[in-house]
This record gives C-alpha cells, structure tokens and sequence, in this order.
C-alpha cells in the first residue's frame, strides 16, 4: 500500500502547505538518492486557496477542466481518468506531480453536501492511481469541513503540523480525537495519527521552549512529536519566490530540520535507513 501523509490541523497559519509541499518534495529527492526504483510523489491540495498549487507549479487558477474540483464533480466511474488527466507536473521537479486545488472547491463543499459516498469522492479514486506514487502527500483547509474529511479517507497517515503557542494538550487531544472518529465512523482502519510536527519553533522565546518541553513530557502526545521545525525566514522568502525551502536556502536552519523529518518518513516507508544529507 502506498503510503498516504496528510497534513490537517483546524487552526490556520501553523504550516500545513510549507510543510506539505517541502515533505513532497524532500521525498523525492531522498527516494532518488537512496536509489529507489520509483522516487514520484503525488502532492493532493484540497484547500481552495490553492497556497499548495501556487508554489509548485506556478499557478492557482485552475478551474473547473483542470482541478481537483473537477475530479469530484465527475461521474465516479471515470473520475481516476479524470484524475490522472488533470495532474501537474510541479516546477520543482518532474518527479512530483501535483492535483492542483481550485477556489471552486468552495462550491463543491456546498454541492455535495448529503450526497451518498461523497467523503469517498478523492480516495476512491486516487487509491485507482497510487501504486504509480511511492508516496502521496495531502494538503488541508484549516478546518474538519468535508474536504477533510475527503483527505482524511484517503490517507494512511496524519501528520498534525502545529506552531508552539497552540501546544495546549486540550487542543491537540481534540484534533487527534477528530481524526479517531473520523477513521472509527468511516471505518477506515488504514488511517492513524503518526505525527504531531511542531513548526515555526524559536528557541529564544521562553515560552515556546516550556511548551514543547510540556509536550515532550506528555505520556500520549510526547510519543507522537516527529519533528520541530525552527521559525526561519528563508521559508518565508522560498515562498515568494516559489521554490522548496530546500532549493531557496540548502543550508537554512528550517531545510535541515524538514530534511530529517522526510529522512523518518522515507525509513518508516523502505524500513531501511536514509541518509538525509
């Protein structure tokens, strides 16, 4: 099985689309220098603001012909055609391919509201094309709305991306029970929270060092941390300019902590260890 990271959090503003377009990118090139058969990596954007789609490929006016919109509005039947049809090569590098979000998406929520297997309507077909990925990468609006859910049905893992003034338990403990619900409810058995990543970290703020200590000592959520990301402007600056943290910066504090969280992921994934350098 294909493993599927989705990154979700309802808060907005934490990271989730910088971490989910550098995670896709740092897997494939982590994959091709440690020599793997298949390096592609599938980034799925179900944000209508399209942030995801903007910095990969350059563009975020992508409609109702060319979008993940279009694949959910398709005849089920078609709808991995459909899919395959409207992936993007992304700018960064031919081996990630990209489903582009739509501001259309909006009106998708609305019109599929109450319709029969619609949270099913993106990992249905996706699950059609995985075995072409050796991983695939969600990207998330900040909210449980249907299009969450839609990610969250079609993912293997979920990755809580989230900054360190929002590191109260209660609020963490509230997210991974949503995400429990929702793979217990749908009885998706596939699905399991598999990390909390915290970003935007700055260690010379005191009360950012007290929370991730707090988080580290918690007897559930301690074992989940897989990352801290360190507050750094060249992530900032990649975006501008629409590159990979990686490619803006190489050496930047936030490309080598992204390089070891992708380093995990690809050991958990090829059971096997990689080099993140």
């Amino acid at each position: 099985m294909t493993r599927t990271f989705v990154l979700t959090n309802h808060k907005g503003g934490v990271g989730k689309s910088t971490s989910a377009t550098n995670i896709a990118y740092g897997l494939v090139g982590l994959l091709r220098r440690s020599g793997a058969g298949n390096c592609r990596v599938l980034l799925v954007d179900t944000d209508s603001q399209a942030h995801a789609s903007l910095v990969t490929t350059g563009h975020k006016d992508y409609g109702a012909d060319n979008s993940l919109y279009t694949v959910l509005m398709a005849d089920r039947k078609e709808a991995a055609n459909v899919l395959s049809n409207c992936l993007v090569q992304s700018t960064w590098d031919d081996d990630l391919h990209v489903l582009p979000a739509s501001p259309m998406l909006e009106g998708a929520e609305r019109e599929l509201m109450g319709v029969a297997g619609a949270p099913y309507r993106l990992a249905e077909p996706l699950s059609r094309i995985a075995s072409h990925y050796a991983a695939i990468v969600i990207d998330t609006r900040p909210s449980f709305s249907l299009m969450t859910e839609m990610g969250l049905l079609a993912a293997t893992d979920a990755i809580v991306p989230v900054e360190p003034r929002y590191l109260e338990t209660v609020g963490l403990l509230s997210v991974i029970s949503k995400i429990n619900e929702i793979r217990e409810g749908w009885r998706h058995p596939h699905l399991h929270v598999s990390g909390i990543l915290v970003t935007k970290m700055d260690t010379r703020v005191k009360g950012h060092k007290q929370l991730l200590d707090e988080l580290k000592s918690h007897t559930v959520l301690g074992q989940l941390l897989c990352g801290v990301i360190p507050a750094n402007e060249a992530v900032s600056y990649s975006h501008h300019h629409h590159l990979s943290v990686f490619n803006y910066d190489p050496k930047a504090s936030a490309s080598k902590a992204y390089a070891q969280m992708v380093g995990k992921l690809v050991r958990e994934m090829t059971g096997q260890k990689a080099s993140v350098s």
